[in-house]
């Protein structure tokens, strides 16, 4: 391809050079030819040479060079008739569709993501290398998948206007099945131990489902990153992956990986030392170590050790503390002592908190979960309370909180908190079918963010032949900027026993309503207090029995006042799916007559 479009272009040039070879001229005028998509203009600003320039043997050849180099001419001709340049050019097609056939394994804006970032997209020129480097793409990504028998081909469509369409045909093939993983260099643990990290697998009766079996480039790497981990965590500080080989049989169905390693001896911690500015008494950091000396090593502790003083730094505006663990290896001994150098950084505060992606939420629903106020410094305690806390809330499916700096700054950061916003609002539908009652009905629709302001609202009927209630309940969750909450509920209840033939005659019909209110106690624990008026009538015939005996000692009417506390506890740090903390509560109730 390279050398075809050199020889046309010293075709051109030579082709050229008997027009200008005589003599130089001045250029009159420039005129374009042969263009198509490519605007006149854009040919202007290549050429290296202007009306009123003198025209040259050096300038032809440049300007020859300059249009080639642009990649959007398959030919290029200068012709000179009475000092007038002549450009005669052939344009490359563009690209006006590209389409993909037989993929399974991948969309396709994905592929075509991949085939962008080669330079291959619609509306660009066609360039045939560019195409070949495309179908190798293509392959990459299918090979990455562990398909190695795919089959690219691709067709170019002429279309109207000096445009084609581009169409890969793909047959994808079987994915090549894992047959065997070996691991070599491993005394300490077994073999099989040791698989039992990986992700990859050779066929088993579930992998039909999980296509563990299937290999995969990032999958391996994984793997040996967990072969990696499990080792450090036990003690083997000097191990190491030597090599890995994949092989792939002849047919491209069976792949065979074969990891070496280097164990080495297994280190426990002789000793471990603080060092640095602390900024925080050292007694308070030592008991956040969590590495003993005499213990053998494992890295999960020191990881957790680092983050733990660098999160105790971040507490105090030392957003960016940086811990370094240094070790010093006694090979004989086969110890390791530790010296865990504390770098606090500059301490920062926080210049503005942003809130984004809360389309329906308002905007103060979620600041006033947030405890990390603007103005001061960096707390990151509580920028990971103020995360759980809108975790709690149920309104998000997800919740991300990023700390970039302030540009042309040193000690500011601005918080930046991002929100996927989930339905909230239920509606249920059910019924079901009981002897004593026949068909009973029931529905519900409650949303707990109305209007986006963070209020919550439930409608409820249970409707049977012998049993019908309604109730409502709303709840406004900040009453009061302090958290206090307020809430009101109404229902209605009514009993018909006249429709059971093994119970006394009577109606029933129960009006109530109640107020709530709720107080934090603290960021995790609330105390509700509720007050419910209630009036119950009953009605009865002679054949009530002791129903009728109860109305006329004390009357149809009843009413109750029942008043009921709570306290509750939620440490969770997920609404939806928490990964720790509890949920807690306890609850009473006491009720007097009310007349």
């Amino acid at each position: 391809m390279i050398l075809s479009r050199l020889t046309l272009a010293l075709a051109a040039l030579f082709a050229a050079q008997p027009v200008f070879a005589e003599e130089p001229f001045v250029v009159k005028d420039i005129r374009v030819e042969g263009i198509q998509r490519t605007e006149a203009g854009t040919v202007f600003s290549y050429l290296p040479v202007k009306v009123g320039d003198t025209m040259t043997d050096e300038k032809t050849a440049a300007a020859i060079k300059a249009l080639y180099a642009t990649g959007f001419f398959r030919d290029v001709r200068l012709e000179a008739r009475d000092g007038v340049v002549i450009v005669t050019v052939e344009e490359r097609p563009s690209i006006a569709t590209i389409t993909l056939t037989g993929i399974k394994e991948f969309s396709a804006d994905d592929l075509k993501a991949g085939l962008k970032q080669t330079g291959l997209a619609e509306g660009r020129v066609l360039d045939r290398a560019l195409l070949d480097k495309s179908e190798q793409e293509l392959q990459r990504q299918y090979f990455n998948r562990g398909k190695y028998a795919v089959e690219i081909k691709s067709t170019l469509t002429p279309l109207e206007r000096n445009r084609v369409a581009v169409q890969f045909d793909v047959v994808e093939g079987d994915s090549a099945k894992i047959q065997q993983i070996n691991i070599v260099g491993n005394q300490a643990f077994k073999e099989k131990t040791l698989l039992k990290e990986f992700g990859s697998t050779t066929p088993g009766w579930l992998t039909w489902y999980t296509k563990s079996d299937q290999y995969s480039k990032s999958r391996l790497a994984g793997d040996i990153e967990a072969l990696r981990s499990f080792y450090l965590n036990r003690g083997y500080l000097e191990f190491n992956v030597d090599s890995t080989q994949v092989s792939i049989s002849p047919d491209k169905q069976g792949i065979y990986i074969t990891v070496n390693v280097t164990e080495g001896p297994q280190y426990k911690v002789s000793d471990v030392k603080l060092a640095g500015q602390m900024l925080v008494p050292e007694a308070e950091l030592q008991k956040l170590i969590t590495i003993k000396p005499g213990e053998v090593f494992v890295r999960d502790r020191l990881t957790e050790t680092t983050k733990k003083i660098g999160d105790r730094l971040g507490n105090d505006g030392y957003a960016f503390a940086n811990v370094n663990a240094v070790p010093e290896l006694d090979k004989e001994k086969a110890t390791v002592a530790f010296t865990l150098f504390v770098d606090p950084g500059r301490r920062v505060y926080v210049n503005r908190v942003n809130v984004a992606g809360n389309a329906k939420t308002r905007d103060e629903v979620v600041r006033r979960e947030i405890r990390q106020m603007e103005g001061a410094y960096y707390d990151a305690e509580k920028i990971n309370r103020s995360r759980d806390r809108l975790n709690r809330l149920g309104y998000f499916n997800e919740v991300n909180i990023e700390t970039p700096s302030v540009p042309g700054t040193t000690d500011q950061v601005d918080v930046n908190v991002s929100v996927a916003e989930r339905s909230t609002g239920n509606i249920m539908l059910g019924a079901g079918f009981s002897s004593s009652e026949g068909l009973v009905l029931s529905g519900s629709v409650s949303q707990s963010n109305v209007f986006g302001t963070g209020n919550r609202v439930s409608a409820q009927i249970n409707s049977g032949s012998v049993n019908t209630v309604y109730s409502l309940s709303f709840t406004n969750p900040y009453y009061t900027i302090d958290g206090i909450s307020l809430g009101y509920d109404v229902y209605r209840r009514d009993v018909d026993a006249t429709e059971l033939d093994s119970v006394a005659d009577y109606k029933t019909s129960t009006i109530g309503a109640g107020v709530r209110f709720g107080l934090p106690v603290n960021e995790r624990d609330f105390i509700s207090f509720g007050l419910t008026y209630e009036q119950t009538s009953l009605s009865t015939t002679a054949t009530s029995g002791v129903q009728y005996d109860f109305v006329q000692e004390f009357g149809e009417d009843n009413d109750t006042l029942r008043l009921d506390t709570a306290w509750a506890r939620d440490t969770r740090n997920s609404f939806l799916f928490p990964t720790k903390g509890v949920f807690q509560r306890a609850a009473a109730e006491v009720g007097t007559p009310a007349g």
